[in-house]
């Protein structure tokens, strides 16, 4: 038996953990790591989820101790469980390891991958933030127009009870506030459940695919921070955002579901330059010569958008997109000079709290306002910072509705997206194919 660690961050670790190590006689996983995500280290993977090698559960430190606990708990394995990282953040990494003298592993697609009963379309991206979810809904809605029953399940946000939240299933609002979601998870929920479709997370996929496969012709991997599926996929679709040309080839596991995807949509071609969309293509002729390519347009529209024309604004978008996604701006920017805002304003000066700590680890953002919401505390802090800031009106990037979310003193404006195709084929032809 091998002491074995976990580094992760509250997704794939639980996840490889319960498919490779939970009834694995050859390994005693001693502890997990934690990073990413704000505040979620200190806690323990509970013993009901451990099965019964683990009757006292798994305790979860900060990342921070990790070259300790090599040490402290005698590890010779430590297994590399999280996503959406620069291919060289990760060999420094694996070198920091074995400078602890322990073994650095990456679990592969056939080793961690659940067969479904239900044939099964995946989506998911080479980075956070390439339009993997308006793709995704889209795909959902397809499928329902040809009289199939979707479930889409969700990667994993676990931030919370995590005993509790091992089968979560949304299909109102009502459930998204009884599990207590995150602003996180009420970006990829919430546009579902409007659409009339069922979504599933959690914690054990097992039972999450068990559950869904009751009620469901065909199952629909919502894939998030360019993981690769927990599911074994019978069609593999990704996709690429040509505004960070490259990048599928500098991330992992990004570059992994780019080599791997029978198709590939290059999204946001209407605002990305020429240069990257070619490089792209470039890319994708080069390393997965045999994949379908779908061109896209991420059509940006807001109801009210012509309020915006001669206003400051402040724009708030997606969290993640700007954080591990490293972009300087969203959907919500795009929206505010397209509908002509005469200023958009740097929020740093207004943050608080987490708000503020966010600001000084992410320090490529400047007019641009993340929506962190990890929790009531964080979410206080957000609607804190936006009511500091002066402005005339606030330009929303977010999929959720903020405003019905958090209450401020400014008017909120939903900026929509949605994926236009531009030509053949499109994705209605490649779901009738499959």
């Amino acid at each position: 038996m091998k002491n074995a660690l976990i580094m992760g961050a509250a997704g794939r670790d639980f996840h490889n953990f319960n498919v490779y190590f939970r009834n694995n006689p050859q390994y005693r996983v001693v502890a997990f790591t934690a990073t990413q995500i704000p505040d979620i280290e200190g806690r323990r993977y509970p013993a009901v989820l451990a099965g019964e090698l683990y009757p006292d559960g798994i305790p979860i430190f900060a990342e921070e101790d990790l070259s300790r606990l090599i040490r402290d708990k005698e590890v010779e394995q430590v297994f590399f469980s999280y996503s959406d990282t620069p291919h060289e953040y990760v060999m420094h990494k694996a070198s920091q390891v074995q400078a602890a003298g322990a073994g650095f592993v990456l679990l592969g697609p056939d080793e961690t991958m659940i067969k479904s009963s239900r044939p099964l379309v995946s989506v998911c991206a080479v980075r956070t933030g390439c339009g993997k979810s308006q793709t995704t809904r889209k795909i959902a809605m397809l499928l329902k127009d040809m009289g199939r029953r979707v479930a889409a399940i969700r990667h994993p946000m676990p931030y919370g009870d995590l005993a509790r939240q091992a089968v979560q299933r949304f299909a109102t609002y009502e459930d998204m506030i009884k599990h207590e979601c995150t602003i996180e998870e009420m970006e990829e929920y919430e546009p579902h459940i409007q659409n009339g479709i069922i979504v599933y997370a959690g914690v054990d996929y097992g039972a999450i695919l068990e559950q869904a496969e009751q009620e469901a012709d065909v199952i629909l991997w919502d894939g998030g921070n360019n993981d690769i599926p927990f599911y074994r996929s019978d069609l593999e679709i990704v996709v690429v955002d040509p505004h960070r040309p490259g990048h599928e080839l500098l991330y992992y596991p990004g570059e992994t579901n780019f080599r791997r995807a029978d198709v590939l949509i290059i999204n946001k071609m209407d605002t990305a330059p020429a240069e990257g969309v070619e490089q792209v293509k470039a890319n994708i002729q080069q390393f997965n010569p045999d994949a379908r390519v779908v061109e896209a347009n991420s059509a940006i529209h807001v109801p009210e958008g012509d309020e915006i024309a001669g206003k400051t604004v402040l724009v708030v978008e997606d969290g993640p997109t700007l954080t591990h996604g490293e972009m300087k701006y969203g959907a919500g920017i795009v929206a505010a000079e397209k509908y002509g805002a005469a200023h958009i304003v740097d929020p740093r000066p207004y943050a608080v709290g987490s708000i503020k700590a966010t600001f000084e680890k992410y320090n490529h953002l400047d007019r641009v306002l993340p929506a962190m919401g990890y929790g009531n505390e964080q979410m206080a802090e957000l609607a804190e910072t936006i009511d500091r800031v002066e402005c005339d009106l606030v330009v929303s990037g977010t999929p959720i509705d903020l405003g019905r979310l958090i209450k401020t003193n400014k008017r909120i404006l939903r900026v929509n997206y949605d994926l236009e195709e531009i030509g053949s084929p499109d994705l209605k032809e490649i779901l009738k194919d499959f």
